[in-house]
């Protein structure tokens, strides 16, 4: 029962993050006068709602993965995985606003757990149907 907790508390955490990300967006609207619905403007403002962006194109796939993981395996080693999709969109967000070149380490840190869940899902619910 201990790993779904974490793994609620991680989802909370993922989600905090893209709040986070959205109220960045909104800053940085103010700060630079680019009124919705425009979606680009000066480069600082675009990195940040890139950064957005991303977090929501990569959350869509991350969340359900980390749960259906989750489900099929009970085991206290998904939320960490999840941990590191968090610490990944940290480190993408932070390396994307100084320079869109430098977010590889990010991303990977992001694609990588999620390939990783998505993978242990298909596995065991493969595995499930034949057992």
């Amino acid at each position: 029962m201990t790993a779904y907790f974490s793994t609620a508390l991680v989802s909370v955490l993922a989600l905090a993050y893209f709040v986070w990300t959205g109220m960045a967006v909104g800053r940085a609207r103010a700060k630079h006068g680019v009124k919705a619905p425009a979606v680009t403007g000066p480069e600082e403002f675009n990195r940040t709602f890139r950064v957005q962006q991303n977090t929501l194109e990569q959350i869509v796939l991350f969340l359900p993965s980390l749960w259906l993981a989750q489900a099929l395996a009970n085991a206290i080693w998904v939320p960490l995985v999840g941990l590191a999709w968090i610490v990944g969109r940290i480190l993408y967000g932070a390396s994307y606003q100084r320079d869109p070149a430098s977010r590889s380490t990010g991303f990977m840190l992001t694609f990588v757990p999620t390939v990783v869940l998505l993978l242990t899902a298909f596995i065991l619910s493969i595995k499930g149907l034949f057992s």
